[in-house]
């Protein structure tokens, strides 16, 4: 089989799977009300087999190259979108600033009343996309993934513990909350499997190990 036609059998299987989901027949404990339900385990295996292994290369690599926190909808960008969407009992300002809330982080654990205790995580982040096959995009293929709301790649999350993963993958940095390692994993692979990006030898071993115990 091709890996073109075998990346569309995987298409047919994940979208089955995402509408089985939608039902709460694959939505388990550790999933998240507020991120896009990730594929099952399964999947992401099954995706994580067809994606290329390379060397990272990070060479001209500036965050401003991802366009992100567009407008989505009247006064609200993506930051104000994600705030609302993971948030409860959030109110905002006429400009879609939250002004009060509750956010809880699932890395940590920790819940928050101040959105600006909250960040906005790229769960794959910009850099490591850069590195895995983004540098080749389109600057508008690049904002669409800086803002993807379709797809497990954005979440709010504590902002100290968003600017301690940084750029990291998972063969370096993992939630503190091991119930959450499972979702994280299967959302990673996902957002790399749609967008085509690579995955290096230590990333691709470390994925492989966190998804044969979900």
């Amino acid at each position: 089989m091709s890996k073109f036609y075998a990346r569309r059998r995987l298409s047919i299987v994940a979208a089955f799977t995402g509408l089985i989901a939608s039902v709460g027949l694959f939505n388990g404990p550790n999933a998240s009300a507020a991120l896009p339900t990730p594929v099952s385990a399964a999947t992401a295996r099954g995706y994580l087999a067809t994606l290329d292994v390379r060397t990272e290369n990070r060479t001209g690599y500036d965050r401003d190259l991802f366009p992100h926190w567009i407008t989505q909808s009247g006064a609200c960008n993506t930051r104000e979108t994600v705030l609302k969407r993971d948030g409860s009992g959030v109110v905002t300002d006429s400009s879609c600033a939250a002004t009060s809330g509750s956010w809880y982080s699932p890395y940590d654990g920790a819940t928050w009343s101040a959105a600006s205790d909250v960040d906005i995580d790229h769960l794959v982040p910009l850099a490591e996309a850069w590195d895995s096959g983004a540098s080749a995009w389109t600057t508008s293929r690049r904002q669409s993934f800086a803002n993807d709301l379709t797809r497990p790649q954005l979440l709010a999350v504590t902002d100290n513990v968003n600017q301690s993963k940084g750029d990291q993958d998972p063969a370096t940095w993992m939630p503190s909350r091991t119930a959450y390692r499972c979702t994280y994993v299967r959302a990673w692979v996902q957002v790399k499997y749609y967008y085509d990006l690579s995955v290096d030898s230590a990333e691709k071993s470390a994925l492989t190990n966190y998804l044969a115990s979900c």
